[in-house]
C-alpha cells in the first residue's frame, strides 16, 4: 500500500534512510541539485475495492495505450531534474498493465537514464502476477514487489471487494520467489468489518510464515467516497475501537516474534545488518523519503509531487491527464508553495510516524527550525499524556503515542 504523501492518515533496502534532501547553510535551506525519488501512479483497477479512496478506473485497451504514451511524455519533461534512488509504481493496480506496455515504459526510461535505482518497487495484486511479468520486472531492475494481500480469509476478501483468492496469494508469492525476488512486501489490513481477533491471528500467522522481507499493515480507514464509508454511515456495521486496538497489539507482538522490526506506525521489516541502524535494512526507502519530507516527483493521473518546497498535483482524470501531455505540457491542476514554517510543521508530523522520531539536529538541518523551540508546548502536551518522550538528541512518540500518531501529528501543523 503506497503511503499517500499529503495525508497524515497513511499513509513503500539499504541499511540507512535516504539522505536528507536539504542542508542548512547560513540560515537557509539548500536543496539537492536533482530529485532522487519518483512515484508513478497507474490508475487502472479491474474492480474498485470497498475501502479504496485512491483514484482508479476500469482498464480499457485504447485508454491504456494513451496513458502509457502520455506517461512517457511526462517522464521526458522531468528527466533532466531526476536521478532516481528510489522508484515506486503504485495504483490502482500497476501489474494490470500488459507486458507490451511495461516493456515500452522500461525501454523509454532506459533511454532517459532513469533506471538503475537502488530500490525499484512495483505494486502487484495476487491475481495479476505471471511468471513472464515477474521475469520482465527483474530484467529491467525491479528489485522489490509489494503484494496487496489485505486478508487470507476468503469471506473478508469478498467483503473488501478483492478479486483474488487466498490460494492466488501463495501462488503469486511462489512466482515472485522463482523469478528471484528477495525483497517482497505483504500488505495486510485489520479492523475489517466482520473480522474477529481469531481471524486476524490466523492471517498474521499464515502471512508471516511466508517469510517476506517487509510487512505493511494498516487499520481500515473510512474515507469519504468509498463504499465502506457509505455502509458505515448507513448503520450497516459499527466500528469497535477496543477490538482495533487489540488487533494492533497482536500485530506488534506477532511481527516481533517473527523477527521483524517496527520502524513506522504500520511498517515492519527484517534487519540483518549492524545493530543501531535508524531503519532496518529492508525498510522501504521510498516511503522513508516521504516521512522525512524529501522531494519527489509524482507522475500519472492524481499523483502529487513535492519538489524543493513546492507541491503540485495532477488531475484525477486519465483523459484530462493525457490531453495535457498530448499538448506538450505537464498535467498540473494544483500548485502550492507553503511557508517555511508550514513545511517544517508537516515534516515534524510525518516524521513522528517513524519509531525513531526526529533527531533534533536532523530536523534543524532539514527545515531550519529548532523542534524544541517552535513546538515546545506541543512536545510537553504529548509527554504529559504519555504519547511522547524526549532525549538529549531528539523527540519521538512512545508505543502508545504511535497508536495515535495522527492525533500527535496534527499538533505540529502550522497554518500557512
Amino acid at each position: 500500500m503506497p503511503v499517500h504523501p499529503v495525508s497524515l492518515n497513511k499513509p513503500t533496502g539499504a541499511a540507512s534512510p535516504a539522505p536528507a534532501p536539504a542542508t542548512l547553510r547560513e540560515g537557509r535551506v539548500v536543496w539537492e541539485p536533482v530529485v532522487r525519488h519518483l512515484y508513478v501512479h497507474v490508475p487502472f483497477c479491474a474492480h474498485k475495492c470497498e475501502y479504496c479512496a485512491f483514484y482508479s478506473e476500469v482498464p480499457r485497451g485504447a485508454l491504456m495505450d494513451r496513458y502509457v504514451a502520455a506517461l512517457c511524455r511526462e517522464l521526458e519533461l522531468v528527466a533532466g531534474d531526476l536521478r532516481p534512488r528510489t522508484l515506486f509504481f503504485g495504483g490502482g493496480t500497476p501489474s494490470l498493465l500488459p507486458l507490451r506496455h511495461w516493456e515500452e515504459l522500461f525501454r523509454h526510461m532506459e533511454r532517459l537514464n532513469l533506471l538503475g535505482a537502488d530500490e525499484f518497487t512495483i505494486e502487484c495484486n495476487p491475481a495479476t502476477v505471471s511468471p513472464d511479468k515477474a521475469r520482465l520486472f527483474r530484467d529491467f531492475g525491479v528489485n522489490r514487489v509489494s503484494l496487496g494481500v489485505q486478508s487470507l480469509d476468503e469471506a473478508l476478501l469478498d467483503r473488501l471487494g478483492r478479486i483474488h483468492s487466498r490460494a492466488q496469494v501463495f501462488d503469486s508469492f511462489a512466482i515472485l520467489r522463482a523469478a528471484g525476488f528477495d525483497n517482497v512486501n505483504l500488505d495486510l489490513m485489520f479492523a475489517i468489518p466482520g473480522q474477529t481477533l481469531a481471524m486476524w491471528r490466523d492471517t498474521l500467522r499464515e502471512a508471516l510464515a511466508l517469510g517476506c522481507e517487509h510487512l505493511s499493515s494498516y487499520e481500515v480507514i473510512y474515507e469519504e467516497d468509498t463504499a465502506l464509508y457509505a455502509q458505515l454511515r448507513a448503520g450497516r456495521f459499527e466500528v469497535d475501537e477496543d477490538l482495533a486496538c487489540a488487533m494492533y497489539e497482536e500485530l506488534l507482538a506477532a511481527a516481533a516474534r517473527a523477527g521483524y522490526r517496527q520502524y513506522e506506525v504500520a511498517n515492519f521489516a527484517r534487519h540483518t545488518g549492524a545493530p543501531g541502524a535508524a531503519v532496518p535494512d529492508h525498510a522501504c526507502l521510498h516511503n522513508v523519503n516521504y516521512w522525512r519530507a524529501g522531494s519527489f516527483y509524482g507522475l500519472g493521473p492524481s499523483a502529487t509531487s513535492y519538489v524543493r518546497g513546492v507541491r503540485t498535483r495532477n488531475p484525477a482524470n486519465t483523459v484530462r491527464y493525457c490531453e495535457s501531455l498530448e499538448q506538450g505540457r505537464r498535467a498540473v491542476e494544483m500548485l502550492e508553495a507553503l511557508s517555511p514554517l508550514a513545511r517544517a510543521g508537516e515534516a515534524a508530523g510525518f516524521g513522528l510516524r517513524m519509531v525513531a522520531g526526529w533527531p533534533f539536529a536532523d530536523f534543524e538541518r532539514l527545515t531550519g527550525f529548532d523542534l524544541r523551540r517552535e513546538w515546545a508546548s506541543d512536545i510537553a502536551w504529548l509527554e504529559t499524556r504519555g504519547f511522547g518522550e524526549s532525549s538529549r538528541d531528539g523527540f519521538r512518540l512512545t508505543a502508545r503515542g504511535l497508536r495515535f500518531a495522527d492525533l500527535a501529528a496534527e499538533r505540529f501543523l502550522r497554518p500557512d
